[in-house]
């Protein structure tokens, strides 16, 4: 690919396809297709493949450094336990890699549905690089982002994702890290655009600055900005890909969303969903927000003995170790569950859409009974933790934080930029707008370097010109 909008990998889009009209998978045009990058002449030969190419290219980048200091629930510095965005990625990325290496065994007489099941660099890769663009401060950073770029193309965390892989200059000038399409595609979990999901009347009118950074809660997309690589991701499967950037407002309270993605983006769901819903709850019965008589609520109790098939006698032993003192029975517990959910993904066919390639219609789904598990437990992590005045707290220190840092970049981007930020922000070939190349630079920002940022120009008695913020 010589340029954004210009490809010359015509070749490897032809589509073999058996009787059926479903496209095969097997031989090299398809691995060719799949392995392809939009600058391939950048990549020096070795004996890697693309995905293993991928995967390192997305642990050595900064953006992945990055969430080591990153909240995910609870906030950095209060202790040295619990998760970051970094430990949450890697153990998304343990149970990604758990629920392939489970697909592949539990499918091997099927060749179709073996075939295309990512190898164990292509979902590490993938995996890994999901929470890239999250900004600092968690989700109240990332309302706070959308609540300034509403009207400006938005801010959402995983498309922030998607535009550090493709287009924030890391790897390649142009190109981000210039990754290979599948990496690319499994990190759209969303596929459609903002501009096609955002409904103004899901905010509230008037002043903004009236209303919390919540009210500003952002449509699950990608930008408008990166159209681009996502139609070069999927030039040879346009019928395909129309079909799954379809949008419906069905059951949706606030904006448009999309219904369907790729079995890549489907297994890493998956996988986020199980760390999220158990890994948190380790981490908040660790520090005491959790404790026993809550798992023990008559209705939380039924339920969780009915989705783990369990008695009266098994759960009570089942609470004795998750809420033991013995760190290794309680990890004994969280494995248990992790375990249990990962065998419980299998694969179903959707050929019924019209969908002809199988990264498509072949899709990984979790057992209903391990859906309603993590449903369950993600409640009683909102409720015990998130919505208490503790991290809401948080939440609102570092809304207000990104919101200070991005009015006063705005206002003197010259003087108040790094150097290489404003050389973005008056490049006049820029492909986006000045606000969004303010918006990159805080999303990027870690908690403690925003922390440090806001005192150093908003604390009259801290901050010097020898502090160095790196």
């Amino acid at each position: 690919m010589t340029t954004r909008r210009q490809t010359s990998h015509q070749s490897s889009t032809k589509k073999p396809r058996n009787s059926t009209g479903k496209i095969l998978v097997y031989g090299t045009k398809w691995k060719s297709y799949w392995a392809d990058r939009c600058d391939r002449k950048s990549i020096r030969k070795d004996k890697r493949s693309a995905a293993q190419r991928d995967y390192a290219r997305v642990i050595h980048s900064s953006a992945f450094r990055r969430l080591q200091a990153k909240t995910q629930v609870l906030g950095l510095g209060d202790s040295d336990f619990y998760r970051t965005r970094l430990t949450h990625s890697l153990e998304v990325c343990q149970i990604g890699e758990g629920i392939a290496r489970s697909l592949r065994r539990r499918y091997s007489h099927r060749d179709e549905f073996r075939e295309i099941i990512p190898e164990s660099e292509q979902i590490r890769a993938i995996c890994l690089a999901h929470d890239l663009g999250h900004p600092p401060f968690g989700h109240g950073g990332e309302q706070a982002l959308n609540k300034i770029m509403k009207d400006s193309g938005g801010f959402e965390g995983n498309g922030q994702s998607l535009r550090i892989m493709a287009s924030l200059p890391s790897y390649h000038e142009k190109y981000g890290m210039n990754l290979s399409r599948r990496t690319l595609l499994g990190v759209i979990k969303y596929p459609a655009t903002y501009s096609e999901v955002y409904n103004v009347d899901a905010y509230p009118n008037g002043n903004p600055d009236e209303f919390p950074a919540s009210e500003f809660k952002p449509p699950k997309c990608y930008y408008d900005e990166e159209k681009w690589v996502v139609n070069w991701i999927t030039e040879g499967l346009k019928k395909d890909w129309d079909i799954v950037r379809r949008v419906t407002d069905k059951g949706s309270e606030k904006h448009k969303k999309t219904e369907y993605m790729s079995l890549d983006a489907k297994i890493l769901e998956i996988a986020d969903d199980i760390a999220y819903g158990i890994h948190d709850i380790e981490d908040a019965i660790s520090i005491r927000f959790i404790r026993r008589p809550v798992l023990e609520n008559a209705k939380i109790k039924k339920e969780l003995m009915l989705c783990l098939n369990y008695n009266a006698s098994q759960y009570r032993g089942f609470l004795n170790s998750l809420f033991s003192e013995n760190s290794f029975k309680q990890k004994e517990a969280i494995g248990r569950l992790v375990g249990m959910c990962v065998r419980g993904v299998k694969l179903k066919s959707i050929e019924s859409l019209g969908l002809t390639h199988p990264i498509f219609y072949v899709q990984a789904v979790l057992d209903r009974r391990y859906r309603i598990l993590l449903d369950i437990l993600r409640d009683v992590v909102f409720e015990n933790v998130i919505k208490t005045p503790r991290v809401q707290q948080l939440e609102y220190k570092g809304k207000m934080i990104v919101e200070k840092l991005f009015y006063a970049f705005e206002a003197d981007p010259k003087n108040l930029l790094p150097k290489e930020q404003f050389m973005r922000y008056k490049d006049p070939n820029r492909k986006t707008s000045r606000k969004r190349v303010i918006c990159d630079y805080v999303a990027g920002m870690t908690d403690d370097y925003a922390i440090r940022r806001y005192q150093q120009m908003y604390i009259p008695d801290l901050g010097s010109v020898f502090d160095h913020l790196g």
